[in-house]
C-alpha cells in the first residue's frame, strides 16, 4: 500500500511563496502521473496541477503562471512551487495520482494566505 504523505503548508502573506512536498512510501513515480489538489470548505476537490511520468505538466487557469509541480523520482518526491499567492488559494493541499486513486489521499497540508 502506497502513502502519501504531504508537507510545506503554512501562513503566508498574499504576494508570498510556499514550496510543497509530497513523499511517497515506496517508488511510484517513475511510472505514473501525480497531481497536486485542493479543496475550500464546502468545495469539492479540484486539481491544480499534474505531471507526468515524462515531466509534462498542466495546470488549472487560475494557477498558470504562478505554481510549478515537478518531481524527483530518485526521491520519490513530487514539489508544488507556489508563487504570488493569493487568498484565494487558501485551501487543504493534497498530492495523489493522476487520476486520483480514491485510497491514496492523504492528511493534505494547509495553506493560509492572509495578511
Amino acid at each position: 500500500q502506497v502513502q502519501l504523505v504531504e508537507s510545506g503548508g503554512g501562513l503566508v502573506q498574499p504576494g508570498g511563496s510556499l514550496r510543497l512536498s509530497c513523499a511517497a512510501s515506496r517508488s511510484i513515480f517513475s511510472i505514473v502521473a501525480m497531481g497536486w489538489y485542493r479543496r475550500t470548505p464546502g468545495k469539492q476537490r479540484d486539481l491544480v496541477a499534474a505531471i507526468t511520468g515524462g515531466g509534462s505538466t498542466n495546470y488549472a487557469d487560475s494557477v498558470k503562471g504562478r505554481f510549478t509541480i515537478s518531481r524527483d523520482n530518485a526521491k520519490n518526491t513530487v514539489y508544488l512551487q507556489m508563487n504570488s499567492l493569493k487568498p484565494e488559494d487558501t485551501a487543504v493541499y493534497y498530492c495523489n495520482t493522476h487520476p486520483a486513486g480514491s485510497a491514496l489521499w492523504g492528511q493534505g497540508t494547509q495553506v493560509t494566505v492572509s495578511s
